[in-house]
């Protein structure tokens, strides 16, 4: 398996983890999987995540977390396909969530970091089958980094 490789962009005012607890969140996803890669994680004020779930998803709010899976076009090199995408975080969104959920933030935090990996790894949970083997594989990671099941009602 090869390294992760994570390019980090914090592009708003609001608090978030950094690189390092971000990069700590995503290595064992990688590692469940068996995979490396690069990605990027960038995370956005509410603004810029509301455009983004409109333009892409058809939904004029913003939202926790969005995932962008790479598609290696067709001609290029292999090593294309070790680019996994892009996660685009909303900060106020998790912050606002943490609370209403009563949960600690660095847990919601790393709940949304694993979720969005999953799905960059093809993970979805449309289908009660596909949310079932998705949120199995988020809880496994996330009560190895300490994290209770966020599904777990409080």
């Amino acid at each position: 398996m090869s390294e992760l490789e994570l390019a980090f962009q914090h592009v708003c005012k609001a608090p978030a983890p950094d690189a390092v607890q971000v990069r700590a969140w995503l290595v064992p996803v990688l590692e469940g999987c068996g995979r490396g890669g690069e990605l990027t994680v960038r995370i956005v004020d509410e603004p810029e995540s509301q455009q983004l779930n409109r333009d892409y998803r058809g939904r004029d709010k913003p939202t926790n977390v969005l995932s962008f899976p790479f598609e290696v076009p067709p001609g290029l090199p292999a090593e294309a396909a070790e680019i996994l995408g892009d996660l685009v975080i909303c900060a106020p969104v998790v912050a606002r969530e943490a609370h209403e959920q009563g949960k600690p933030e660095a847990d919601h935090w790393a709940h949304m970091v694993v979720h969005g990996a999953l799905h960059l790894l093809g993970y979805d949970h449309e289908q009660p089958a596909e949310a079932e083997r998705m949120e199995a594989e988020e809880r496994r990671i996330l009560a190895a980094l300490g994290v209770p099941d966020p599904y777990q009602e409080r």
